[in-house]
């Protein structure tokens, strides 16, 4: 019986101390990855989606990783014929919904690499939040193209 006891102890140490359990954590990460760099690039971009499960809109104000030297927060805007990239102030993050940072829109781009990423690398990457908190999470660093060769046509 006592050996049972310490289980369940052990097993609500573990729930209660793991980062889920936290009750200010309402932002949860998913999927992130690093765009890998083409030869002679000098910049990369994170993409991930952020589920935001408070009832408020939370906005990322800044992003950082040891990986660059200069780190933005980006969008895409079409003006006419051209898709443009421009430094934004924040991203928000609205409330009950996911918010994804993708390929030609927002962004957290990535610029003076004190190394290339390649695929198969792993970054890490923290955000900060309008409230001051501060979120780290892991990037693996992937070829995004590479998803997309299945669905190429061959006559």
């Amino acid at each position: 019986m006592k050996a049972n006891n310490a289980l369940k102890t052990l097993a609500l140490s573990v729930i209660l101390l793991s980062p889920f359990a936290q009750a200010d954590l309402k932002v949860m990460p998913h999927e992130p990855y690093a765009r890998a760099m083409a030869p002679g690039a000098t910049t990369s971009a994170v993409f991930v989606t952020f589920a935001n499960r408070s009832q408020e809109d939370i906005n990322i104000i800044a992003a950082e990783t040891p990986a660059a030297g200069k780190v933005e927060l980006h969008d895409v805007i079409t003006d006419g014929d051209v898709m443009k990239m421009r430094q934004i102030e924040r991203i928000t993050l609205t409330a009950k919904e996911t918010t994804e940072l993708k390929p030609g829109s927002l962004h957290i781009m990535l610029f003076d690499l004190k190394k290339p990423l390649n695929d198969g690398d792993e970054i890490d990457v923290t955000v900060t939040y309008d409230n001051g908190q501060k979120q780290s999470f892991t990037a693996p660093v992937k070829k995004v193209m590479a998803g997309m060769k299945k669905h190429e046509h061959h006559h």
